[in-house]
């Protein structure tokens, strides 16, 4: 007969997944052993296996979990009705409500998600393009500039992500600009300086890119 499942059992699992990636970003995967997932939960190596067999399970948990959070709130928020400016600072906004609280979460997606089997990786991976196909459609819509030169659509994308992702270095609750401060700063800094940027890396007219002066120098 199958073992019944305790009534709290799926927020038991969701404190194991927590406690775990704080684990995982203080010592690395690798310097976390199952003994100390065991402690870190408060209870003993026998009941944590009721949960999980083995640490690349909890990994891929902990991971799956996250990036399903921001898939679906980024998703939700690029659904809603608004013009191309507000639609890109809506998932920005989604983005960085959807970190709250999940700085250990994010460290060891970038950290620990290649350490898993190629196959699982590829699940979060393709989350990962997810959420950037969805970042690069509204960049495209709200920069026209980018949207019509699709080179250059990738290396904004993943300049803007570099705003987000890496905000969890410094920022810090309660002081300075909150969450939704940022969100329209990194937005408008995107907005605001991307036509130029574009017109300062796009050839006109005749002129020689830096590979064919070198090239006919």
């Amino acid at each position: 007969m199958a073992r019944t499942r305790a009534p709290n059992y799926d927020e038991k699992r969701q404190a194991i997944l927590h406690r775990t990636a704080e684990l995982f970003a203080r010592h690395g995967f690798t310097g976390a052993s199952i003994t100390m997932i065991a402690e870190a939960c408060g209870m003993s190596k026998a009941l944590l296996y009721h949960y999980y067999r083995d640490k690349d399970a909890v990994l891929f948990d902990i991971l799956a979990d996250h990036l399903s959070t921001l898939v679906a709130a980024v998703e939700e928020a690029a659904a809603a009705p608004a013009s191309a400016r507000e639609r890109l600072h809506a998932i920005v906004a989604a983005l960085l409500d959807a970190y709250r609280d999940a700085d250990a979460e994010h460290q060891v997606q970038i950290t620990s998600l290649k350490l898993l089997p190629p196959e699982q990786q590829e699940q979060l991976k393709e989350m990962e393009r997810t959420l950037v196909r969805i970042f690069a459609e509204a960049l495209a819509t709200a920069v026209p500039q980018v949207g019509s030169d699709r080179t250059l659509l990738m290396p904004l994308t993943m300049s803007l992500f570099g705003m987000l992702n890496w905000h969890y270095l410094w920022f810090r609750e309660g002081k300075g600009l909150d969450r939704a401060d940022y969100a329209r700063l990194a937005t408008e800094l995107v907005l605001s300086g991307a036509a130029d940027a574009v017109a300062a890396v796009r050839p006109t007219g005749n002129q020689p890119t830096a590979r064919r002066r070198m090239e006919t120098a």
